[in-house]
């Protein structure tokens, strides 16, 4: 199947947490970009829902944002390491803090 997204992603594990209300729920990214983050989870919410996310950067910053999942694989917990893409794709939508410090380390992984 073709590619379907003009922005590329880049494999990256940070950590994520997640909610709907409030960022709850704990998981890690598998692929980030911009535009968009993978976040690798046993326990994804529907897409279309829009979820709060606080991603910590590797050198601690924090990245609080809202996004909308745009779709998602439920794997149960005992196979995520073996299967791909069990979890969700987010969009993000709009930042409350660390845009900036989000696009510098996106864009330090392009280098």
């Amino acid at each position: 199947m073709a590619e379907k997204r003009d922005i590329s992603r880049k494999r990256k594990r940070v950590k994520v947490r997640f909610g709907i209300d409030e960022p709850r729920k704990m998981a890690f990214s598998d692929d980030i970009s911009i535009e968009g983050i993978f976040i690798k989870t046993a326990s994804p919410e529907k897409p279309g829902l829009l979820l709060n996310l606080e991603i910590t950067l590797p050198d601690e910053t924090l990245v609080l944002c809202r996004g909308r999942i745009h779709w998602a694989k439920r794997v149960p917990a005992n196979m995520l390491r073996l299967v791909s893409k069990g979890g969700m794709g987010i969009k993000i939508l709009s930042y409350t803090q660390g845009e900036q410090a989000y696009e510098d380390f996106v864009e330090s992984l392009n280098r």
